[in-house]
Protein backbone atom coordinates (compact mmCIF):
# COMPACT_ATOMS: atom_id res chain seq x y z
CA UNK A 1 0.00 0.00 0.00
CA UNK A 2 2.88 2.59 1.15
CA UNK A 3 4.39 1.46 -2.69
CA UNK A 4 1.58 2.58 -4.43
CA UNK A 5 0.95 6.19 -2.57
CA UNK A 6 4.50 6.78 -3.32
CA UNK A 7 4.19 5.65 -6.95
CA UNK A 8 0.88 7.88 -6.98
CA UNK A 9 2.37 10.82 -5.56
CA UNK A 10 5.98 10.39 -7.72
CA UNK A 11 3.52 9.87 -10.65
CA UNK A 12 2.03 13.30 -9.88
CA UNK A 13 4.86 15.30 -9.45
CA UNK A 14 6.16 13.37 -12.69
CA UNK A 15 2.88 14.32 -14.39
CA UNK A 16 3.79 18.27 -13.79
CA UNK A 17 7.21 18.11 -15.24
CA UNK A 18 5.68 16.81 -18.16
CA UNK A 19 2.87 18.79 -18.28
CA UNK A 20 5.31 21.66 -17.84
CA UNK A 21 7.61 20.31 -20.86
CA UNK A 22 4.34 19.83 -22.97
CA UNK A 23 3.28 23.15 -22.46
CA UNK A 24 6.77 24.47 -23.89
CA UNK A 25 6.16 22.54 -26.63
CA UNK A 26 3.03 24.08 -27.37
CA UNK A 27 5.04 27.33 -26.95
CA UNK A 28 2.81 28.62 -23.73
CA UNK A 29 5.64 28.58 -21.46
CA UNK A 30 9.88 29.26 -22.20
CA UNK A 31 12.34 26.28 -20.97
CA UNK A 32 15.24 28.39 -20.14
CA UNK A 33 17.88 25.97 -18.18
CA UNK A 34 20.73 23.92 -19.59
CA UNK A 35 19.88 22.65 -23.16
CA UNK A 36 16.21 22.07 -22.95
CA UNK A 37 15.12 24.20 -25.95
CA UNK A 38 17.61 22.10 -28.04
CA UNK A 39 16.31 18.97 -26.75
CA UNK A 40 13.09 19.77 -27.27
CA UNK A 41 13.44 21.36 -30.31
CA UNK A 42 15.54 18.51 -31.87
CA UNK A 43 13.49 15.61 -33.85
CA UNK A 44 13.78 13.48 -31.25
CA UNK A 45 11.14 15.44 -29.82
CA UNK A 46 8.11 14.00 -31.35
CA UNK A 47 7.56 10.28 -31.87
CA UNK A 48 5.12 10.06 -35.06
CA UNK A 49 4.18 13.62 -34.51
CA UNK A 50 3.41 13.33 -31.26
CA UNK A 51 5.53 15.28 -28.79
CA UNK A 52 7.56 13.15 -26.82
CA UNK A 53 6.16 15.86 -23.33
CA UNK A 54 2.62 14.94 -24.43
CA UNK A 55 3.35 10.96 -24.00
CA UNK A 56 5.17 11.87 -20.74
CA UNK A 57 2.17 13.43 -19.78
CA UNK A 58 -0.15 10.39 -20.39
CA UNK A 59 2.15 8.02 -19.50
CA UNK A 60 2.12 9.45 -15.75
CA UNK A 61 -1.50 10.18 -15.92
CA UNK A 62 -2.21 6.73 -16.26
CA UNK A 63 0.13 5.74 -13.26
CA UNK A 64 -1.40 8.54 -11.06
CA UNK A 65 -4.96 7.21 -11.53
CA UNK A 66 -3.69 3.08 -11.51
CA UNK A 67 -1.64 3.96 -8.65
CA UNK A 68 -4.59 6.36 -7.13
CA UNK A 69 -6.75 3.16 -7.57
CA UNK A 70 -4.81 0.51 -6.14
CA UNK A 71 -4.70 2.54 -2.70
CA UNK A 72 -8.62 2.07 -2.39
CA UNK A 73 -9.59 -1.14 -0.13
CA UNK A 74 -11.32 -2.70 -2.84
CA UNK A 75 -7.90 -2.96 -4.80
CA UNK A 76 -5.58 -2.91 -2.33
CA UNK A 77 -4.72 -6.74 -2.30
CA UNK A 78 -5.18 -7.26 -5.90
CA UNK A 79 -1.88 -8.46 -7.26
CA UNK A 80 -3.06 -7.39 -11.15
CA UNK A 81 -2.37 -3.76 -9.82
CA UNK A 82 0.88 -4.66 -9.13
CA UNK A 83 1.50 -6.04 -12.33
CA UNK A 84 0.28 -3.21 -14.02
CA UNK A 85 1.81 -0.71 -12.53
CA UNK A 86 4.82 -2.82 -13.26
CA UNK A 87 4.44 -3.16 -16.72
CA UNK A 88 3.72 0.32 -16.93
CA UNK A 89 6.64 1.68 -15.12
CA UNK A 90 8.71 -0.93 -17.42
CA UNK A 91 7.77 0.92 -20.38
CA UNK A 92 8.27 4.27 -19.38
CA UNK A 93 11.42 3.48 -17.57
CA UNK A 94 12.78 1.90 -20.99
CA UNK A 95 11.31 5.17 -23.06
CA UNK A 96 13.21 7.34 -20.91
CA UNK A 97 16.11 4.84 -21.24
CA UNK A 98 15.76 5.74 -25.21
CA UNK A 99 15.68 9.31 -25.11
CA UNK A 100 18.08 10.24 -22.39
CA UNK A 101 20.85 7.84 -24.77
CA UNK A 102 19.38 10.08 -27.52
CA UNK A 103 19.85 13.21 -25.24
CA UNK A 104 24.18 11.93 -24.47
CA UNK A 105 25.03 10.02 -27.60
CA UNK A 106 23.17 11.92 -30.48
CA UNK A 107 22.63 15.46 -29.35
CA UNK A 108 25.22 15.63 -26.78
CA UNK A 109 23.04 18.03 -24.47
CA UNK A 110 20.99 17.52 -21.58
CA UNK A 111 18.16 19.05 -20.25
CA UNK A 112 17.55 19.04 -16.54
CA UNK A 113 13.34 18.73 -16.80
CA UNK A 114 14.07 15.60 -18.52
CA UNK A 115 16.56 14.79 -15.95
CA UNK A 116 13.99 14.75 -13.45
CA UNK A 117 11.42 13.16 -15.10
CA UNK A 118 14.07 10.13 -15.72
CA UNK A 119 15.15 9.95 -11.57
CA UNK A 120 10.77 10.28 -11.33
CA UNK A 121 10.15 7.48 -13.57
CA UNK A 122 13.36 5.37 -11.95
CA UNK A 123 12.40 5.83 -8.70
CA UNK A 124 8.20 4.66 -9.59
CA UNK A 125 9.69 1.51 -11.91
CA UNK A 126 12.13 0.62 -8.53
CA UNK A 127 9.05 0.71 -6.14
CA UNK A 128 6.89 -0.72 -8.74
CA UNK A 129 9.12 -3.94 -9.02
CA UNK A 130 9.56 -4.12 -5.57
CA UNK A 131 5.64 -4.66 -5.16
CA UNK A 132 6.27 -7.48 -7.28
CA UNK A 133 8.72 -9.24 -4.88
CA UNK A 134 6.62 -10.92 -1.99
CA UNK A 135 8.48 -11.72 1.23
CA UNK A 136 7.46 -15.73 2.03
CA UNK A 137 4.80 -14.86 4.70
CA UNK A 138 3.04 -12.69 2.71
CA UNK A 139 2.90 -15.17 -0.31
CA UNK A 140 1.99 -18.59 2.06
CA UNK A 141 -2.08 -19.19 1.68
CA UNK A 142 -3.20 -18.31 5.67
CA UNK A 143 -5.38 -21.66 6.94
Amino acid sequence: MIRRQAIALLALVGLLVATYLWLYKLGELKCGTGSCEYVQTSPYAEVFGVPVAFIGVVGYAILFLIGLAGVQPRFAADRRVTVLLALLATIGFGFTLYLTAIELLVLHAICRWCVGSAVIITAIWTLALAGLIRTPSAAAPTR
